[in-house]
């Protein structure tokens, strides 16, 4: 079974409809992909009526726009957080690092939902690009804020992503390992 660390704030009550149906999208995105997953399977796992799902979203774009925005805040909250007591600029980025194989291990190495998304969208769903696309941007923030501005943020932005990529192709941390041994070297 796939362990998800649900990227939902935590919920006070799992009887909200607007919750379930969020929380059900998050699982049926994450393990089957957002072209997979209909509208009525959200629908009937969450164990909402249509009405109540549409009451709180207008369309699955909405949804995925939703699931998106609350993925992002759990995911910085917990990249924050490991990186936290990091004591220098280095330490920061491996413990980003790091991070990334805490998230294979805890999520079966299902990669970026955002990139997984990505590849999935028709050119007339620009409203979830411009989420992904913000996303993306906070993350090259992320690195900008510990390095500076120039081309070391910039190497350590696209070698972090390229390391959540290749792990989730080869479902193996070992180019995580050789990513940090790379930024040992560059930092």
């Amino acid at each position: 079974m796939i362990v998800f660390y649900f990227c939902i704030t935590k919920f006070k009550e799992m009887d909200n409809p607007r919750e379930r149906v969020l929380n059900t999208a998050s699982l049926l995105f994450h393990q089957q992909g957002y072209n997979s997953t209909g509208i009525n399977q959200i629908i009937s796992e969450a164990k909402v009526a249509k009405a109540s799902f549409y009451q709180h979203f207008k369309s699955k774009d909405d949804l995925c726009i939703a699931f998106l925005t609350s993925r992002h805040a759990f995911w910085f909250s917990e990249l924050r957080a490991y990186t936290q007591d990091s004591v220098s600029h280095k330490q920061s980025i491996l413990a980003a690092f790091d991070f990334i194989i805490h998230m294979n291990n805890k999520e079966n190495f299902r990669g970026c939902s955002f990139l997984n998304i990505l590849s999935e969208l028709s050119k007339n769903q620009s409203a979830i690009l411009s989420v992904i696309q913000s996303h993306k941007n906070d993350l090259r923030r992320f690195f900008t804020e510990i390095l500076g501005e120039g081309l070391l943020a910039a190497h350590i932005y696209l070698l972090f992503e390229s390391a959540i990529i290749e792990s989730q192709l080869f479902r193996s941390n070992e180019l995580v390992l050789q990513s940090k041994e790379i930024v040992n070297h560059i930092i």
